[in-house]
This record gives structure tokens, sequence and C-alpha cells, in this order.
């Protein structure tokens, strides 16, 4: 039975380990405590946790000033209200600066599902990915969240890190290893790469076993760091099969699709096709509901690549 967990729990499980470790941490939060979970870590240290109330701007602000002082800020607010309304503060408090501040993005995904479409950041990464100095890292699940937040704390300079509320499978493993930057090489295979980022890892995961069956042998990395991405991986994995299908909860444009693209464009042209949102905002429902709907499903990913293979071998 596959155990769920949301990655919100490994967050602040990971925040309070290392509240009780470092003196230097402090947590600010946009008036959103119960929902992202700070208020256990302010149950634990008080005087280390600041309610900024609904103001991304002055959370932002105010955790650049905590860099300044020496601080170790975690700053978090959701995501799309975060990313959106803060962007200014952020480009300029935190990454030209060069502050040392953790920005951290709540509700993530679908994740907000029927709070409303307004709600749904499909494109936050785009904006973080786009900022010079910013660091972005979209974990799978619980687990590895809370390798994240650990490697956060000690990563010196800007970070994005984007965190979904609602219960997902576990499919990493404690003993997995996690480096900012470097990228997860999960399944060897010769036919086709698909590269995942986020919670997309379990649909990833379903899609390899079932192409495996079909006779296609799929090579699958985890790029848990949107940037700096691992060149060296994608380009090892896409020489490796010669097609590559990239599969995020976000945006395909700006995303880890991009980002791919990027990278297959000047070190290894290759045939890619994106899995994720379309140039679209969000829709109300309940979570599984907008994984269909957005058709971030393991049937999509075979679709994918199949479709891919298709057109490969016709050229």
């Amino acid at each position: 039975m596959t155990t769920m967990a949301a990655p919100r729990e490994g967050y602040s499980q990971a925040l309070i380990q290392l509240g009780k470790q470092h003196e230097d941490l402090v947590v600010l939060d946009a008036d959103c405590a119960k929902s992202n979970m700070t208020n256990l870590f302010k149950q634990e240290f008080p005087d280390r946790f600041f309610n900024i109330g609904i103001s991304e701007c002055d959370l932002v602000g105010t955790a650049a000033g905590f860099a300044l002082a020496g601080k170790v800020p975690f700053a978090n607010a959701y995501a799309n209200f975060l990313t959106g309304r803060a962007f200014d503060q952020m480009r300029i408090s935190v990454c030209y600066a060069n502050n040392n501040v953790k920005v951290v993005g709540h509700n993530a995904g679908t994740s907000p599902a029927q709070e409303g479409a307004t709600h749904l950041p499909l494109e936050d990464i785009s904006l973080m990915r786009s900022l010079p100095r910013m660091t972005v890292v979209v974990p799978a699940d619980a687990v590895e969240m809370e390798k994240a937040v650990k490697a956060a704390y000690h990563f010196e300079g800007p970070l994005y890190l984007r965190v979904g509320k609602l219960p997902v499978p576990i499919v990493t493993q404690r003993d997995d290893p996690f480096q900012i930057g470097k990228a997860i090489h999960y399944r060897r295979g010769s036919d086709v790469s698909i590269i995942s980022t986020g919670i997309m890892l379990d649909e990833t995961f379903k899609a390899a076993e079932e192409l495996e069956k079909r006779g296609i042998h799929a090579d699958v990395l985890h790029v848990h760091t949107i940037k700096p991405i691992d060149v060296d991986a994608v380009v090892q994995s896409a020489t490796r099969t010669g097609r590559v299908v990239t599969v995020e909860e976000h945006s395909i444009i700006g995303g880890l699709g991009s980002a791919v693209a990027e990278v297959l464009a000047e070190h290894q042209p290759t045939p890619l096709r994106r899995v994720g949102t379309q140039d679209r905002f969000g829709v109300s429902g309940k979570m599984d509901e907008l994984l269909d709907f957005f058709e971030l499903r393991a049937a999509r990913i075979i679709k994918s690549v199949e479709g891919l293979m298709e057109t490969a071998e016709a050229l």
C-alpha cells in the first residue's frame, strides 16, 4: 500500500529539527501559519517566529532585513501571491542584494485545488527561475522535502522552495542522495528519457513501468533543482536515448520543460515533448480532478513517449 503524506508535513518537521540545532534560523509567515504548518515551529520557538500579516511584499522585505542581520530567514506564503505580488522585492531586496533568504511558496501547483483558480500557481517556477541568483528547488514528496529544507538552510544565497499542501505518494527513500543542483537518476533505459520534477515523479515511475511492459525502456531522471539545472545529467540521458519527455505540475512555459529545452538546444539537440499545463490558468476542483483535467497522469506521459517515438522513427 502506498504511503501518503503532504509535502508541507516534511517541510514543518525539517524546520523544527533545524530550529533545535541552529539559533540563527527564523521563520516568517504571511498570516497562513496553520495552512503552511509553520505554526508548529512557532509553538517550539515563539521568539523566532514572526507573523508579518497578509502582505507578501513586507514579508520578503523583512526577511531580507533579517538576512542582513546575520539570520537565516525562511519566508512563507502562498506561492501564487508570494511570487506574483512580491516579485519586485525578491528581485531587488533578495536577489540583486544577494541576501541569504529562503523564499517558500506553499499551496503550490494543483494542491490549492478547491480554493479556486486564482490560487493555483502554475507559473511560479517560471517567475523564480527568471531571477538572477535565485536557486529553484521542487521536491517530489514529504521525504525529499525534509532533505531539501535542510539543504536549503546550509545553502548560501537566495533560494525558492516549492511546497504542496495535500497528501501525495511517498516515492523517494530516506537514503536517496540529495544535493542541490544534482539530478537523481532513478532508472536506466535506452529508448526515451523521462525527466520529471516535483510530485510528478510518481506518475513518471508508473509510466516507465507500463512502457517497460510494452518493450520501451525509459531512462528516468528526477530534477528536483530546476535552477541551476544539472546540465551534465540531462545531456547524458538525452545522449543515451535520443528522445526526451519532460513532466511537471506547472506550465510548460518557463518551467522544467523550458529549462531542458534550453539545455538540449545548446548541448545536445534532441526530439522533445513537454507534459505539463498548457498556456492557461487553473480551474477549481479537487486535486485528483485537476490532475485528470490537466492530463498530468501516466497515460499522458505514455502517449507523449509513443508519439515521440513514432515521429522520430518517421524522420
